[in-house]
């Protein structure tokens, strides 16, 4: 598989990495077998980045990743995990539900200061079972997560949490830090104030979704900035198409969003193309992205995504998709 570089970095990402929250009981109970097998399928198909998070699975993800990882050459692949959302041990019976089934004894508690960065970076290494995390990313520091709280948080993190990060940097630890988030506003208003290595976006650079594509893309280009793309399917109804019980940003469908995906799906058929192909081929066609993510519980899927990259689609296909910008 191609790589890309990770901005001024000196990181390779392969053009599709693993996105590892589906291997961690995401909606649905991922026997370890499955998870394992999943993982070895990404690497077989030439995968060579991995994100995972302590959110997903509660610690779960980070533990089922570092397993399979461990028997690979350490300089072989690129992993990136989050900071943000520090685990707190709890009785089983007040573990919060998160969209994980089974997680890990853990609640969640949101904390973007330096201390809690710093814990939460040493937290990953042990839950990984590995000396090095490459990426650190900033999980979800944005009103639509925080609600009330996000000003709090956000001032927590421009006094000190940001300064931590810069640290790890400076010190080795890790070879570069950004955000992750799906939300453009508060994302702009973190690259305005201090300047971040690279972006995971999620959900807002797609085939359908655009809200991207005026403001942050281009402040991306102009700082150097590089971009990793997940949710390139907006949560399913890209790769499926409008079908019943299909998903947008994790809900179902507006009546405006069916009619679109329909007319796309339409598009792409009379070019002898895939709705799911064009989309992700849509994502890596942007020069500030470096790899898009793609998250999978069944080595059968991720081997489907796999031979979308072929064939290559032309530039003449991406002007008959009409996307929208959400507001």
């Amino acid at each position: 598989m191609k790589t890309r570089a990770l901005g001024r970095t000196g990181l390779q990402l392969s053009e599709l990495g693993f996105g590892c929250a589906a291997i961690a009981n995401l909606f649905a109970p991922v026997p370890r077998d499955a998870a394992m097998a999943t993982l070895q399928t990404a690497w077989d198909g030439g995968m060579r980045y991995f994100d995972t998070a302590p959110f997903y699975g509660h610690g779960l993800s980070e533990r089922r990743a570092g397993d399979f990882l461990q028997g690979q050459d350490r300089d072989a692949f690129v992993l990136s995990t989050k900071v943000g959302k520090l685990l707190r041990p709890v009785p089983r019976g007040e573990v919060p539900f998160h969209g994980f089934v089974d997680p890990l004894p853990f609640t969640v508690d949101f904390d973007y200061s330096r201390d809690a960065i710093l814990r939460s970076f040493e937290f990953s290494l042990a839950r990984l079972g590995l000396n090095r995390i490459d990426v650190l990313y900033v999980h979800d520091l944005e009103r639509a997560a925080l609600g009330d709280s996000y000003d709090a948080h956000f001032r927590m993190f421009m006094d000190s949490g940001h300064k931590a990060l810069e640290e790890l940097k400076s010190a080795g630890a890790i070879a570069a830090w950004g955000l992750g988030s799906n939300e453009v506003p508060a994302i702009l208003a973190i690259m305005r104030r201090v300047q971040i290595d690279a972006l995971l976006l999620a959900g807002r650079f797609s085939l359908l979704d655009r809200t991207a594509e005026a403001e942050l893309m281009p402040l991306c280009l102009d700082q150097g900035v590089a971009v990793v793309i997940g949710s390139v399917f907006n949560s399913g109804i890209l790769a499926t198409g409008p079908v019943a019980g299909a998903h947008f940003d994790y809900g179902p469908p507006s009546a405006d969003i069916v009619v679109r995906v329909t007319a796309m799906q339409a598009h792409a058929a009379g070019q002898g193309a895939t709705l799911a192909g064009a989309a992700l081929q849509f994502a890596l066609g942007h020069p500030a992205v470096a790899s898009v993510l793609i998250g999978s519980a069944k080595s059968s899927s991720l081997t489907r995504n796999f031979a979308l990259m072929e064939p290559v689609l032309p530039d003449a296909i991406w002007p008959g998709f009409a996307p929208f910008v959400l507001t």
